[in-house]
């Protein structure tokens, strides 16, 4: 379970393998000098509800992984995350399709909401 850190205070636990493709569309995005929100659900544990951070190429962003792993990269993941991030409502997780010619077995091809 990795940890994205927004400008030192606000933190949110993601697992690894969907923080490696969240970390690709947004550094995608600030590359190119163009600003988005970033939206997910907080865990009943700190009170539940939702956050957002408006994400700028003078943020302050720490991604930390604790797996020593890279992932591998679904191209199909990161087109679905980028789309979302240029959509006005910003960028949100959703569930990681099946990699382009692969079908995925019963109850795979998707992921928790971040917590």
């Amino acid at each position: 379970m990795g940890k994205f850190v927004y400008e030192g205070g606000v933190k949110v636990e993601i697992e690894d393998r969907a923080l490696t493709h969240l970390q690709l569309v947004i550094s995608a995005k600030l590359r190119r000098g163009e600003p988005f929100a970033f939206s997910w659900r907080e865990d009943a544990s700190v009170g539940g509800g939702r956050t957002t951070v408006w994400v700028h190429p003078g943020s302050s962003i720490v991604y930390k992984y604790y797996g020593g792993r890279q992932p591998s990269i679904n191209r199909a993941w990161v087109d679905a995350l980028a789309f979302t991030a240029n959509a006005p409502t910003g960028l949100y997780l959703v569930p990681e399709p099946p990699e382009a010619g692969e079908h995925p077995a019963p109850g795979e091809g998707t992921t928790p909401p971040l917590s």
